[in-house]
């Protein structure tokens, strides 16, 4: 094998790699062929591969285009790619067939499946796999929200099982509530003014439901009737005064012990990391890939920040105490500055 040029270094790392986001071409001497480092065709020999920096000097020196990979033509950005893939995802969930698997998707792509992967998650924040189940999900909440049979629902969105339905799609109640706008449901609530700005409290019959907090009690209290919208939600009565009381103390005082009824709501993955924050102590932060570590799936960073994300129950599901792995605060649900702020009286600062 004949000794790589040091300069050609970091394009024999992109070919070996198959990088798609390389910006030059590869020719082969023995077939006349150039091609993007990207292709899937079988590799040629070392001492048989040159390397230009564009396809226009490639063919100058003779070469022709590969009708594989086509790296004439220009390349295509990763949005357009992903959202080729997404297309393909929803209409084969639609027609009730099988969601293609990675590896298809990714020789649709003309990539290997890591880059594919890696493109389609930078482009989507999320892999192939939980795009297919969130579209899953928001297909059975609209049937549901249409009067569609629970059963009917379930298995029309793609569902394997009643199971796999409740432990993937997150609806903040049972698919029949869910189906009737939580139309069987009395939720308590409650609106007030803290440190923070405005807060919101609701409870159903088996503890509490929400906590908001916001700039505007009018917009909370529009989201809870959102998310609800046929419960009947009433104002609060001098018992329900008191648990407001409770939850006022422990905005202003985050450092405090739980010790409130709670009606917390979703997936089984959600159970799971949702408890995993109520078990950081006050004054401690953790990131995302410690939390998905403790609930036993290292690899499910992006799942435990949405998880995070969709968390209902500010502070008292303490999710102010997950950050990014560089110590930076992320994203907060209900603005950085609160979390910075839970996160400096939780210090002593």
């Amino acid at each position: 094998m004949n000794a790589i040029n040091p300069e050609d270094a970091a394009r024999w790392k992109a070919l070996e790699c198959r990088d798609a986001a390389a910006r030059f071409v590869y020719a082969v001497r023995s077939t006349g062929i150039y091609c993007r480092p990207s292709c899937k065709a079988r590799r040629a020999r070392p001492e048989n591969i040159a390397f230009y920096a564009t396809g226009a000097e490639a063919e100058r020196a003779g070469f022709r285009p590969c009708r594989r990979c086509r790296p004439e033509e220009p390349a295509r950005p990763a949005s357009s790619l992903a959202l080729e893939c997404c297309r393909r995802i929803e209409a084969a969930l639609e027609a009730g067939e099988p969601v293609p698997p990675l590896a298809e998707l990714a020789r649709a792509s003309n990539l290997s499946r890591f880059h594919f992967q890696r493109l389609f998650r930078g482009a989507t924040g999320m892999t192939p796999r939980a795009y297919a189940s969130a579209c899953r999900a928001g297909r059975a909440r609209r049937e549901l929200a249409g009067g569609a049979a629970v059963t009917e629902a379930i298995y029309g969105a793609g569902y394997g099982s009643p199971r796999s339905f409740y432990e993937q799609a997150a609806l903040g109640m049972t698919p029949r509530r869910f189906r009737k706008g939580g139309e069987d449901e009395t939720i308590r609530f409650a609106t007030g003014r803290c440190s923070l700005g405005a807060f919101l409290v609701a409870a159903t019959e088996a503890g509490i439901c929400a906590v908001s907090l916001g700039d505007d009690a009018e917009a909370l209290e529009r989201e809870l009737r959102e998310r609800f919208t046929r419960a009947r939600l009433i104002g609060a009565d001098a018992e329900f005064e008191a648990l407001i009381a409770r939850v006022t103390r422990l905005i202003e005082a985050p450092g405090q012990a739980v010790d409130l009824p709670l009606d917390i709501r979703g997936t089984l993955f959600q159970h799971r990391v949702w408890q995993a924050l109520r078990e950081i102590p006050a004054g401690e932060t953790v990131n995302y890939s410690g939390i998905a570590a403790r609930i036993g799936a290292p690899r499910a960073c992006r799942a435990v920040a949405r998880a995070c994300a969709e968390n209902t129950l500010a502070v008292v599901v303490p999710c102010h105490r997950v950050v990014r792995t560089d110590g930076a605060l992320s994203g907060y649900r209900w603005g950085v500055a609160r979390k910075r702020a839970l996160l400096d009286r939780e210090s002593g600062g």
